[in-house]
């Protein structure tokens, strides 16, 4: 499958990256640089999982309630089908922008690269929630740009200690951290036209720079 959505009139952006690498700092500056570049677009800024009613319900059971790691994965997938069938979809046939803080990468690098499910399992399952077609081709509607936030698992470690109430991910170890920032650079490496690397080790600053310059382009 082609892994873009030529039948879009919008454009749909993901923010990616480790618990505590900072993707969440950056992105309302980025949605609001977003909106001074494109004036007469709508912003979308939603986020998974959640972003609809049932979807935020998902979130705070995915995030804090103890399951089987077929079940977190099924569960991640439901609350993704809502959120492209009431937000996402709607929003870029609307011909608005999308920005989400995170979306399927997120999925492979936490349940396959942090909880070791095969990665066949889960393209079955994003093929079944992402796989659309037209006249001529089929596709799975992904974002057009990724931006994945990358820092290593020792330094993402320091900055999440930091949190006061950390969801069960963020109390994970050090080696659950580290395969899944591997699984998200080999997507980042296996679809490098989709995806923009940011060095978060960098100053806030700098970050935004680059991503002042990269609106700026677009």
């Amino acid at each position: 499958m082609n892994t873009n959505n030529p039948n879009s009139a919008g454009l749909f952006i993901s923010f990616e990256g480790i618990d505590g690498a900072g993707k969440s700092t950056h992105i309302q500056f980025f949605a609001d640089k977003i909106a001074q570049r494109f004036p007469n677009k709508n912003i979308v800024l939603t986020r998974e999982p959640g972003g609809t009613p049932l979807g935020e319900k998902l979130r705070e059971i995915l995030l804090h309630e103890s399951m089987d790691i077929h079940t977190e994965a099924l569960l991640m997938f439901a609350s993704r089908q809502e959120h492209l069938a009431k937000i996402i979809e709607p929003a870029l046939n609307n011909g608005d922008i999308v920005i989400s803080d995170r979306f399927t990468d997120s999925t492979f690098a936490y349940q396959c690269g942090g909880r070791g499910l095969p990665i066949s399992k889960l393209e079955q399952l994003e093929s079944w929630v992402q796989g659309r077609s037209n006249h001529s081709q089929s596709f799975l509607l992904q974002p057009e740009i990724t931006f994945l936030f990358d820092l290593s698992a020792t330094e993402a470690e320091k900055r999440r200690s930091a949190t006061r109430n950390p969801d069960k991910f963020e109390e994970l170890d050090h080696d659950f951290f580290n395969n899944v920032r591997q699984e998200y650079l080999r997507r980042a490496s296996a679809d490098s036209k989709r995806f923009v690397i940011i060095d978060s080790s960098l100053t806030i600053e700098n970050i935004r720079e680059q991503l002042s310059s990269i609106v700026n382009n677009l």
